[in-house]
């Protein structure tokens, strides 16, 4: 049943896909009531995963588990790792692991703005910026690998990079990082606490050690995890409506599983060609086919966390949702398919902001 309702889902998608790059969006605007189900659901769609539920079409419990699963209570045990992670939060936050004192991981990853500093990119130690935005760190952990070109295998290992990256942090080296922390009061006894059986616990390797630990706590539970769990209650008429139209658009081929995305790569701009210098993941692994090749990122609190793309170029939400379906799809979305889909999404913020 699961490998049946897969074609379905794919083969609708792809002819989403197919018929926008043969241009027949152009003349073809979608319905903005139904998201692509033309005179409610006699369009080129199938029904496959769908029931009809008080005049709306409804996933049904099958479809959900096939593209998602509710965020996990924990992914480390945060008692037995409590002196790891208060140490990776103290590094988290201290801007004395850049060169200058001014910079910490906290100022592109704000604790207070859903992970995010809300800039295109992000200022490094001398007000330099960078060439991509900042994702978000909450739920990062959960993804395929770091960086939008995956180019950390985790947090623990990204954590590392901005230290000694010469336009964000800007320390020039693991052994001056090493010597400024052996110079401030307070982190040989947290070192040692959390790393008790290392006789020189003051490593650079340990400093990803704990920031990863805390970082691995980061997780933001949303009412939409309540609602895989069965809370039909906890969408609203509009958000359920919206997440129809996210699955049978074909959106959550790519934005699936726990992070609702962050588990694979695709090409930006697969349908319709999206303008862009940056070479996205060739720049790590020199392959042709990896040209313009990015990590989907997480939907996860996504309503709170522009601007958007890569390059941040993208300001809001709604625009976002009619340049992906554009040029991933190929398809040409109305306001009724937006305001359903951004609806949805916002179901995914944490509740506890």
């Amino acid at each position: 049943m699961r490998v049946i309702l897969c074609l379905v889902l794919i083969v609708s998608s792809y002819a989403y896909a197919q018929s926008g790059h043969d241009h027949q969006h152009k003349s073809q605007k979608e319905d903005t009531q139904q998201g692509g189900m033309q005179g409610h659901g006699d369009g080129h769609h199938g029904m496959g995963g769908m029931m009809m539920h008080g005049g709306h079409h409804k996933l049904d419990g099958a479809t959900l588990k096939h593209f998602f699963e509710p965020l996990p209570a924990s992914i480390i045990d945060e008692k037995k790792n409590a002196t790891l992670i208060a140490l990776g939060k103290k590094l988290y936050l201290d801007p004395r692991l850049s060169i200058n004192d001014t910079i910490s991981c906290n100022s592109c990853h704000q604790l207070n703005n859903f992970g995010v500093d809300s800039q295109p990119t992000s200022p490094g130690h001398d007000g330099t910026r960078g060439g991509r935005n900042s994702p978000t760190t909450f739920n990062a952990a959960l993804h395929i690998a770091q960086f939008w070109d995956g180019r950390a295998k985790d947090v623990e290992e990204q954590a590392l990079g901005p230290i000694l990256n010469p336009i964000e942090m800007g320390m020039p080296s693991e052994e001056a990082v090493v010597s400024k922390l052996k110079k401030i009061d307070g982190y040989k006894t947290l070192f040692a606490d959390a790393f008790k059986d290392e006789k020189d616990p003051i490593q650079y390797k340990n400093i990803g050690k704990a920031i990863g630990a805390f970082e691995r706590t980061l997780l933001t539970p949303s009412r939409f995890d309540d609602y895989l769990r069965g809370d039909e209650k906890a969408l609203t008429d509009a958000e359920k409506r919206g997440l129809t139209k996210f699955v049978h658009m074909g959106c959550a081929n790519c934005h699936n599983g726990v992070a609702i995305g962050g588990n694979s790569y695709k090409k930006i701009g697969l349908v319709e060609p999206y303008e862009t210098k940056d070479l996205g993941r060739y720049e790590v692994t020199g392959l042709e086919t990896d040209k313009k090749v990015f990590k989907v990122p997480s939907l996860r609190n996504i309503a709170q966390t522009g601007p958007y793309f890569h390059d941040g170029s993208i300001a809001t939400l709604e625009q976002a949702i009619e340049e992906m379906a554009e040029h991933q799809l190929g398809r040409e979305v109305g306001p009724g398919f937006i305001e359903d889909v951004k609806a949805f999404l916002g179901s995914l913020t944490s509740k506890s902001k």
